[in-house]
């Protein structure tokens, strides 16, 4: 279904350029965690297992069944390679946050998990690991209340400068429980300047190569930016790596398009590691008869290209939109027609076919998404789930698309269902622009943090859904510690009217993913 002319649609979804304002943003936060590392040093010096060989197939257990990874151009063996190795001065290394049997992004669970194990791990450091750099970490307790955004939510906390030029708004509030904003040594120094503190979930390092924005802000132009900032900043090592080392470390995530074509010059065809649940423990087997797991997905990068399946017209191949982005258990339609009560297997893949049904089909009335309704000036838009997640067998932006669809609200306008609790709240008076005059309240200013309009707070990348089952909590706050709740805040947030049953479904067809 197209919703809007291209024409408009291209006007609302086409980014402005913010070259600057990214570059000064990225040099800020760098530039930030190199004076906590020289204000608040750390005394944790806890290390860090890594297997010797990534496999060319690797399966690891998750909390609904079992996540693989497959490389095309694997095995990989760790020593020497840059993903693995310790750049920079606190123990960290790529692998520190970015694991397998997480979807190579970080769970909840799994941080607390190795916070029993070793407190001292290179995953708790001050410098993003706790809630301030500044934060007491003298005895366990304090070390446990330090680190309890990350053990309770798998957040870390992303310190960003105030953006410097055509800044719309100011910060004429927070209420934040760990005073790192409100400090002027971690934090604001005045409404328009110093260092904002949010607190995000890492993004998954596997499937990369489908990524239309780098980020959840999109601040990063490449993969090799991405790699020298994350060295020196979560690393807070002295000196970038080397661009051989950059080289190594995209070859293993896997070079996307997002990119200019000359950043992954170097990089051999589907490299990288390809992610996706491979195993229920209902369904059992998701590549039995269906196209589960990841081994069709280097196939399916052949076919990728920014604006594959844009719903605004901004494909440059002219091909239409079909809602119809997911088509893994077409197969097992029909697989089951007993009672609901039953747990065969029959049963389980039933209901997955029947929620992906549901994610295809089912009508959205799409409304007050910023970035979407403003930007073309309808109040009420028909979609679909795929609207947004419009790429195909994956399920993020095929597009530059940052939206706002009010996780990152607060006050009067908390999400509902959505557990923000712990979270800062930022009150933002709207100085200039279109928005001049008014004020909100936020957990996380989004996008405008990067580009300093008022019309992109809040605004966020919708992520990859494959290898949802492996990383919980969900959004960028973790705010929905199920997929459960995910389903249950869009159902409510865009008054849906799902079934229990469809709702149920749904959750069967995404942690399949």
């Amino acid at each position: 279904m197209m919703i809007a002319s291209a024409g408009i649609c291209h006007a609302a979804f086409a980014q402005t350029s913010q070259t600057g304002t990214s570059r000064a943003t990225l040099a800020g936060e760098v530039a930030h965690a190199q004076r906590m590392r020289m204000l608040f040093p750390d005394a944790a010096r806890g290390g860090q297992a890594v297997p010797p060989v990534i496999p060319k197939l690797e399966i690891d257990p998750d909390r609904s069944g079992a996540i693989a990874t497959v490389q095309p151009n694997g095995p990989t063996v760790t020593a020497g390679n840059a993903f693995f190795g310790v750049l920079g001065t606190n123990g960290r290394s790529c692998f520190t946050c970015h694991q397998p049997q997480d979807g190579w992004s970080l769970s909840a669970k799994d941080a607390r998990a190795r916070f029993a194990v070793d407190p001292d791990a290179p995953l708790f450091r001050l410098v993003d690991g706790a809630t301030c750099a500044s934060d007491d970490v003298s005895t366990p307790e304090a070390k446990r209340k330090a680190y309890g955004l990350l053990l309770q939510k798998g957040l870390i906390r992303i310190a960003l400068p105030m953006p410097s030029q055509a800044l719309q708004f100011e910060i004429i509030g927070v209420d934040d429980p760990y005073d790192c904003n409100t400090s002027p040594t971690t934090g604001l120094t005045s409404p328009g300047s110093g260092i904002v503190s949010v607190y995000r979930r890492p993004l998954p390092a596997t499937n990369l190569g489908f990524l239309s924005t780098i980020m959840w802000d999109g601040r990063e132009p490449d993969l090799f930016s991405q790699a020298a900032d994350a060295t020196l900043g979560h690393a807070q090592a002295t000196a970038p790596p080397s661009l051989a080392q950059q080289r190594q470390i995209v070859a293993f995530e896997g070079c996307t398009q997002a990119a200019t074509p000359a950043a992954c010059a170097n990089i051999p065809p589907q490299s990288g590691v390809f992610s996706a649940q491979i195993f229920d423990d209902q369904a059992l087997d998701l590549d039995d008869g269906a196209d589960g797991g990841p081994v069709s997905l280097p196939q399916q990068l052949t076919q990728y290209f920014i604006g594959v399946n844009d719903p605004l017209g901004n494909n440059p191949r002219s091909i239409p939109f079909t809602p119809k982005i997911f088509s893994l258990y077409d197969q097992w339609n029909g697989a089951w027609a007993g009672p609901r009560q039953s747990f065969s297997k029959a049963a389980a893949r039933a209901a997955i076919a029947r929620g992906e049904q549901v994610f295809n089909t089912v009508k959205i009335n799409i409304t007050g998404v910023g970035g979407l309704n403003d930007a073309l000036g309808k109040p009420s838009i028909p979609g679909f789930c795929s609207t947004c997640h419009d790429t195909p067998a994956i399920g993020d932006h095929s597009v530059k698309a940052p939206l706002n669809i009010g996780v990152a609200d607060a006050g009067a306008n908390s999400p509902p269902g959505l557990d923000i609790a712990g979270l800062p709240v930022f009150t933002i008076w709207c100085k200039a622009g279109p928005l001049a005059g008014q004020i909100l309240t936020v957990t996380d200013p989004g996008r405008a943090l990067i580009t300093g309009q008022c019309a992109d707070i809040g605004k966020l990348k919708g992520p990859i859904l494959r290898g949802l089952a492996a990383r919980a909590p969900y959004f960028h706050n973790g705010s929905a510690a199920s997929l459960r709740v995910v389903v249950e805040f869009y159902d409510r947030r865009f008054t849906i009217g799902l079934t229990d049953q469809q709702k149920a479904d749904l959750v069967a067809f995404l942690n399949a993913l």
